[in-house]
Protein backbone atom coordinates (compact mmCIF):
# COMPACT_ATOMS: atom_id res chain seq x y z
CA UNK A 1 0.00 0.00 0.00
CA UNK A 2 1.15 3.54 -0.74
CA UNK A 3 2.37 5.91 2.15
CA UNK A 4 -0.53 5.57 4.48
CA UNK A 5 -2.45 9.21 5.26
CA UNK A 6 -4.35 8.22 8.03
CA UNK A 7 -3.89 5.15 10.66
CA UNK A 8 -6.24 4.20 13.03
CA UNK A 9 -5.35 2.16 15.77
CA UNK A 10 -7.80 0.65 18.53
CA UNK A 11 -10.34 2.73 18.32
CA UNK A 12 -12.82 2.81 20.83
CA UNK A 13 -16.41 5.06 21.25
CA UNK A 14 -18.38 4.06 24.13
CA UNK A 15 -21.29 5.78 25.55
CA UNK A 16 -22.49 5.55 29.08
CA UNK A 17 -25.89 4.30 29.60
CA UNK A 18 -27.83 5.55 32.01
CA UNK A 19 -31.28 4.81 33.93
CA UNK A 20 -34.43 7.13 32.37
CA UNK A 21 -35.47 8.03 36.30
CA UNK A 22 -32.39 9.09 38.39
CA UNK A 23 -29.90 8.55 35.74
CA UNK A 24 -27.58 6.52 36.79
CA UNK A 25 -24.94 4.72 34.98
CA UNK A 26 -26.58 1.16 34.52
CA UNK A 27 -24.04 0.04 31.52
CA UNK A 28 -21.92 1.03 28.32
CA UNK A 29 -23.17 0.90 24.84
CA UNK A 30 -20.06 -0.04 22.89
CA UNK A 31 -20.62 1.46 19.73
CA UNK A 32 -17.04 1.28 18.46
CA UNK A 33 -14.55 -1.45 20.23
CA UNK A 34 -11.49 -1.67 19.07
CA UNK A 35 -10.62 -0.46 15.22
CA UNK A 36 -8.19 -0.54 12.96
CA UNK A 37 -7.43 1.25 10.00
CA UNK A 38 -5.18 2.33 7.42
CA UNK A 39 -6.11 4.61 4.31
CA UNK A 40 -3.27 5.71 1.70
CA UNK A 41 -3.06 9.30 0.13
CA UNK A 42 -5.52 8.87 -2.94
CA UNK A 43 -7.48 5.46 -1.94
CA UNK A 44 -10.73 5.08 -1.43
CA UNK A 45 -11.29 2.56 1.31
CA UNK A 46 -15.02 1.67 2.14
CA UNK A 47 -16.42 0.51 5.30
CA UNK A 48 -19.65 -1.54 4.92
CA UNK A 49 -21.84 -3.19 7.40
CA UNK A 50 -25.28 -3.39 8.77
CA UNK A 51 -27.20 -0.53 10.40
CA UNK A 52 -25.66 -0.37 14.10
CA UNK A 53 -22.52 -1.69 13.12
CA UNK A 54 -20.66 1.44 14.03
CA UNK A 55 -19.38 2.85 10.53
CA UNK A 56 -21.09 6.37 10.90
CA UNK A 57 -19.71 6.27 14.29
CA UNK A 58 -16.35 5.59 13.51
CA UNK A 59 -16.00 8.03 10.43
CA UNK A 60 -16.90 10.47 12.93
CA UNK A 61 -14.34 9.86 15.93
CA UNK A 62 -11.55 10.28 13.15
CA UNK A 63 -13.12 13.72 12.43
CA UNK A 64 -13.20 14.56 16.17
CA UNK A 65 -17.02 15.07 15.66
CA UNK A 66 -17.27 12.45 18.65
CA UNK A 67 -14.33 12.42 21.28
CA UNK A 68 -13.15 8.72 20.69
CA UNK A 69 -13.04 7.13 24.18
CA UNK A 70 -9.76 5.21 23.12
CA UNK A 71 -6.98 4.43 20.34
CA UNK A 72 -4.97 6.46 18.17
CA UNK A 73 -5.64 8.71 15.50
CA UNK A 74 -2.73 9.48 13.11
CA UNK A 75 -3.21 11.93 10.48
CA UNK A 76 -0.22 12.81 8.24
CA UNK A 77 2.14 11.06 10.95
CA UNK A 78 0.48 13.44 14.18
CA UNK A 79 -1.51 11.85 16.44
CA UNK A 80 -4.95 14.01 17.00
CA UNK A 81 -6.96 11.90 19.43
CA UNK A 82 -6.17 13.77 22.55
CA UNK A 83 -6.07 17.16 20.53
CA UNK A 84 -8.03 20.29 22.16
CA UNK A 85 -10.73 22.12 19.55
CA UNK A 86 -7.74 24.57 19.29
CA UNK A 87 -4.96 22.27 18.26
CA UNK A 88 -7.18 20.38 15.54
CA UNK A 89 -8.32 23.58 13.89
CA UNK A 90 -5.00 22.99 11.25
CA UNK A 91 -6.28 19.39 10.90
CA UNK A 92 -10.14 20.60 10.46
CA UNK A 93 -8.67 22.06 6.52
CA UNK A 94 -7.39 18.85 5.90
CA UNK A 95 -10.78 16.67 6.47
CA UNK A 96 -14.06 17.06 5.85
CA UNK A 97 -17.34 15.03 5.48
CA UNK A 98 -20.22 14.95 3.04
CA UNK A 99 -23.46 13.73 5.17
CA UNK A 100 -25.77 11.14 4.26
CA UNK A 101 -28.90 13.43 4.18
CA UNK A 102 -28.71 16.58 1.47
CA UNK A 103 -32.03 17.93 2.88
CA UNK A 104 -30.66 17.58 6.52
CA UNK A 105 -27.20 19.32 5.87
CA UNK A 106 -27.71 22.28 4.72
CA UNK A 107 -29.08 25.26 7.03
CA UNK A 108 -32.03 26.36 4.89
CA UNK A 109 -32.05 30.17 6.45
CA UNK A 110 -28.59 30.14 4.39
CA UNK A 111 -28.57 31.15 0.92
CA UNK A 112 -26.17 28.80 -0.92
CA UNK A 113 -23.36 30.85 -1.14
CA UNK A 114 -23.04 32.00 2.31
CA UNK A 115 -23.14 28.24 3.27
CA UNK A 116 -20.10 28.08 1.08
CA UNK A 117 -18.61 31.02 2.16
CA UNK A 118 -18.62 29.93 5.81
CA UNK A 119 -15.43 27.57 5.78
CA UNK A 120 -13.19 31.02 4.29
CA UNK A 121 -15.09 32.73 7.28
CA UNK A 122 -14.20 30.21 10.24
CA UNK A 123 -10.53 30.25 9.37
CA UNK A 124 -9.78 33.86 8.23
CA UNK A 125 -9.49 32.84 4.46
CA UNK A 126 -9.39 35.62 1.91
CA UNK A 127 -11.26 38.65 1.78
CA UNK A 128 -14.92 39.04 1.28
CA UNK A 129 -14.72 39.72 -2.67
CA UNK A 130 -12.10 36.75 -2.83
CA UNK A 131 -14.16 34.54 -0.76
CA UNK A 132 -16.73 35.12 -3.81
CA UNK A 133 -14.87 34.45 -6.36
CA UNK A 134 -13.92 31.13 -4.53
CA UNK A 135 -17.81 29.97 -3.92
CA UNK A 136 -18.14 30.92 -7.71
CA UNK A 137 -15.23 28.45 -8.37
CA UNK A 138 -16.66 25.73 -6.25
CA UNK A 139 -20.18 25.90 -7.59
CA UNK A 140 -18.53 25.20 -11.27
CA UNK A 141 -16.04 22.81 -9.83
CA UNK A 142 -19.62 20.32 -8.71
CA UNK A 143 -21.27 21.05 -11.75
CA UNK A 144 -23.59 24.07 -10.92
CA UNK A 145 -23.89 28.00 -12.34
CA UNK A 146 -22.25 30.21 -10.03
CA UNK A 147 -25.95 31.89 -10.13
CA UNK A 148 -26.83 28.64 -7.23
CA UNK A 149 -24.91 31.07 -4.71
CA UNK A 150 -28.25 33.38 -4.47
CA UNK A 151 -30.42 30.77 -3.88
CA UNK A 152 -31.96 28.72 -0.59
CA UNK A 153 -30.97 25.41 -0.66
CA UNK A 154 -35.21 24.52 -0.66
CA UNK A 155 -34.96 25.36 -4.32
CA UNK A 156 -32.21 22.83 -5.32
CA UNK A 157 -33.38 18.63 -5.96
CA UNK A 158 -31.71 16.37 -3.73
CA UNK A 159 -28.67 15.43 -6.39
CA UNK A 160 -28.62 19.81 -6.70
CA UNK A 161 -28.01 19.62 -2.53
CA UNK A 162 -25.48 16.77 -2.55
CA UNK A 163 -23.32 18.75 -4.92
CA UNK A 164 -23.44 21.66 -2.93
CA UNK A 165 -22.54 19.38 0.31
CA UNK A 166 -19.80 18.18 -1.88
CA UNK A 167 -18.61 21.62 -2.94
CA UNK A 168 -18.71 22.82 1.15
CA UNK A 169 -16.30 19.71 1.65
CA UNK A 170 -14.10 20.94 -1.27
CA UNK A 171 -13.71 24.80 0.28
CA UNK A 172 -10.81 24.26 2.35
CA UNK A 173 -8.92 21.76 0.14
CA UNK A 174 -8.93 18.80 1.94
CA UNK A 175 -6.55 15.31 1.94
CA UNK A 176 -9.21 13.36 3.40
CA UNK A 177 -13.08 13.40 2.63
CA UNK A 178 -15.33 10.98 4.45
CA UNK A 179 -18.33 10.37 2.89
CA UNK A 180 -21.23 9.10 5.42
CA UNK A 181 -23.70 7.19 2.82
CA UNK A 182 -23.47 10.42 0.30
CA UNK A 183 -25.63 8.40 -2.27
CA UNK A 184 -28.17 6.49 0.12
CA UNK A 185 -30.96 9.31 0.14
CA UNK A 186 -30.88 9.82 -4.03
CA UNK A 187 -32.43 7.92 -6.69
CA UNK A 188 -30.43 5.64 -8.71
CA UNK A 189 -29.74 7.61 -11.60
CA UNK A 190 -28.68 10.52 -9.76
CA UNK A 191 -26.54 8.00 -7.74
CA UNK A 192 -24.10 7.12 -10.28
CA UNK A 193 -23.97 11.37 -10.99
CA UNK A 194 -22.63 12.03 -7.80
CA UNK A 195 -20.55 8.70 -7.67
CA UNK A 196 -18.94 10.01 -10.86
CA UNK A 197 -18.37 13.71 -9.71
CA UNK A 198 -16.69 12.11 -6.41
CA UNK A 199 -14.52 9.69 -8.58
CA UNK A 200 -13.21 12.85 -11.18
CA UNK A 201 -12.28 14.87 -7.98
CA UNK A 202 -10.47 12.59 -6.46
CA UNK A 203 -8.32 12.41 -9.61
CA UNK A 204 -7.73 15.82 -9.94
CA UNK A 205 -7.14 16.50 -6.44
CA UNK A 206 -5.76 13.62 -5.45
CA UNK A 207 -7.77 12.95 -2.65
CA UNK A 208 -8.39 9.85 -0.22
CA UNK A 209 -12.01 8.66 0.52
CA UNK A 210 -13.80 6.78 3.09
CA UNK A 211 -16.90 5.77 1.73
CA UNK A 212 -19.73 4.41 4.76
CA UNK A 213 -22.24 2.53 3.15
CA UNK A 214 -24.45 -0.33 3.39
CA UNK A 215 -24.82 -1.11 -0.20
CA UNK A 216 -22.34 -3.09 -2.14
CA UNK A 217 -23.86 -2.28 -5.48
CA UNK A 218 -22.28 1.56 -4.74
CA UNK A 219 -18.88 -0.03 -3.34
CA UNK A 220 -17.80 -2.29 -6.06
CA UNK A 221 -18.09 0.70 -8.13
CA UNK A 222 -16.16 3.21 -5.61
CA UNK A 223 -13.75 1.45 -3.37
CA UNK A 224 -10.25 0.24 -3.64
CA UNK A 225 -10.12 -1.71 -0.61
CA UNK A 226 -12.98 -2.95 2.14
CA UNK A 227 -13.26 -3.21 5.52
CA UNK A 228 -16.47 -5.24 6.57
CA UNK A 229 -17.79 -3.86 10.41
CA UNK A 230 -19.79 -6.09 12.47
CA UNK A 231 -21.19 -4.71 16.03
CA UNK A 232 -17.78 -2.51 16.44
CA UNK A 233 -15.54 -4.46 15.20
CA UNK A 234 -13.74 -4.88 11.75
CA UNK A 235 -13.85 -8.18 10.78
CA UNK A 236 -12.40 -8.10 7.78
CA UNK A 237 -10.12 -5.98 5.37
CA UNK A 238 -9.53 -7.02 1.70
CA UNK A 239 -8.43 -5.45 -2.13
CA UNK A 240 -11.89 -4.62 -3.53
CA UNK A 241 -11.86 -7.68 -5.90
CA UNK A 242 -10.60 -10.18 -3.22
CA UNK A 243 -13.33 -9.67 -0.63
CA UNK A 244 -16.14 -9.39 -3.05
CA UNK A 245 -14.83 -12.91 -4.93
CA UNK A 246 -12.82 -14.17 -2.53
CA UNK A 247 -14.38 -13.24 1.01
CA UNK A 248 -13.56 -15.43 4.25
CA UNK A 249 -15.35 -14.15 6.95
CA UNK A 250 -18.84 -16.22 7.46
CA UNK A 251 -20.54 -12.58 7.95
CA UNK A 252 -19.01 -10.90 4.75
CA UNK A 253 -19.95 -14.13 2.70
CA UNK A 254 -23.50 -13.87 4.06
CA UNK A 255 -23.18 -10.19 3.41
CA UNK A 256 -22.30 -10.61 -0.36
CA UNK A 257 -24.88 -13.16 -0.78
CA UNK A 258 -27.64 -10.36 -0.36
CA UNK A 259 -26.59 -8.67 -3.13
CA UNK A 260 -28.83 -8.97 -6.33
CA UNK A 261 -27.54 -10.39 -8.67
CA UNK A 262 -26.95 -8.02 -12.01
CA UNK A 263 -27.48 -11.27 -14.52
CA UNK A 264 -31.06 -12.16 -15.66
CA UNK A 265 -31.73 -15.46 -14.61
CA UNK A 266 -28.99 -16.43 -12.93
CA UNK A 267 -29.50 -16.61 -9.00
CA UNK A 268 -27.02 -15.93 -6.11
CA UNK A 269 -26.99 -18.98 -3.29
CA UNK A 270 -28.47 -16.84 -0.50
CA UNK A 271 -27.06 -17.17 3.04
CA UNK A 272 -29.45 -16.35 5.45
CA UNK A 273 -27.62 -15.35 9.08
CA UNK A 274 -30.06 -16.69 11.45
CA UNK A 275 -31.17 -14.60 15.16
CA UNK A 276 -30.72 -10.97 15.81
CA UNK A 277 -27.87 -8.14 15.66
CA UNK A 278 -26.73 -8.35 19.57
CA UNK A 279 -27.09 -5.19 21.45
CA UNK A 280 -23.81 -2.65 21.84
CA UNK A 281 -24.67 -2.39 25.55
CA UNK A 282 -24.62 -6.14 25.98
CA UNK A 283 -22.04 -7.53 23.27
CA UNK A 284 -21.57 -11.57 23.10
CA UNK A 285 -18.48 -12.84 24.63
CA UNK A 286 -15.04 -14.02 22.54
CA UNK A 287 -16.08 -13.39 19.04
CA UNK A 288 -19.00 -11.19 18.61
CA UNK A 289 -20.77 -12.51 15.96
CA UNK A 290 -20.81 -16.01 16.93
CA UNK A 291 -24.24 -16.30 17.80
CA UNK A 292 -25.40 -16.10 14.08
CA UNK A 293 -22.60 -17.71 12.39
CA UNK A 294 -22.96 -20.99 10.99
CA UNK A 295 -19.21 -22.51 11.70
CA UNK A 296 -18.64 -21.20 15.08
CA UNK A 297 -17.06 -23.22 17.95
CA UNK A 298 -16.49 -23.49 21.42
CA UNK A 299 -13.18 -21.63 21.23
CA UNK A 300 -15.34 -18.88 19.01
CA UNK A 301 -17.58 -18.41 22.13
CA UNK A 302 -14.59 -18.05 24.98
CA UNK A 303 -12.09 -15.97 22.97
CA UNK A 304 -11.71 -12.57 20.64
CA UNK A 305 -10.50 -13.61 17.39
CA UNK A 306 -7.22 -11.60 16.33
CA UNK A 307 -7.24 -10.25 12.90
CA UNK A 308 -4.55 -12.32 10.66
CA UNK A 309 -3.13 -11.60 7.46
CA UNK A 310 -3.85 -14.23 5.23
CA UNK A 311 -2.94 -12.61 2.02
CA UNK A 312 -1.42 -9.51 1.12
CA UNK A 313 -3.28 -7.14 2.23
CA UNK A 314 -6.31 -9.19 2.97
CA UNK A 315 -6.74 -9.47 7.17
CA UNK A 316 -9.35 -11.50 8.45
CA UNK A 317 -10.66 -12.13 12.10
CA UNK A 318 -11.76 -15.36 12.42
CA UNK A 319 -10.38 -18.51 14.23
CA UNK A 320 -11.96 -20.85 11.72
CA UNK A 321 -9.65 -18.96 8.64
CA UNK A 322 -6.50 -20.00 8.38
CA UNK A 323 -3.77 -18.36 6.13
Amino acid sequence: MAEALLKVAGLEVHFPLRSPFLQRRIGTVRAVDGVDLEVARGETLAIVGESGCGKTTTGKAILRLIDPTGGSIRFGGQEIAQHGTAALAPFRRRMQIVFQDPYASLNPRMTVGSILAAPFEIHRIGQARDRAERVAGLLRTVGLPPEAARRYPHEFSGGQRQRIGIARALALEPELIIGDEPVSALDVSIQAQIINLMKRLQAERGLAYIMISHNLAVVSHVADRVAVMYLGRVVETAPREQLFFNAQHPYTQALLSAVPEPVPGRRRSRQVLQGDVPSPARPPKGCHFHPRCPIAQARCAEEAPASRIIAPGHAVACHMVTP
